[in-house]
């Protein structure tokens, strides 16, 4: 199974893997509860949307 976005380009963006699993699962519950509450269906799981965001550097460290 091949990790997209790979795991050296999360690093980039986060100092540490246990960082970078507290933002993007921090930012998956952002995306699902606006999702709800906002009532659209997801195309994608939330957890990878936040991959995607934060691999993109659209994510800030908080």
């Amino acid at each position: 199974m091949m990790l997209e976005p790979a795991m050296n380009t999360l690093l980039k963006q986060v100092p540490s893997r246990y960082m970078l699993v507290n933002v993007v699962a921090h930012r998956a519950r952002q995306i699902a509860s606006q999702a709800e509450d906002e009532g659209y269906p997801l195309t994608e799981k939330p957890v990878t949307l936040a991959l995607k965001e934060v691999s993109s550097g659209a994510v800030t460290l908080s």
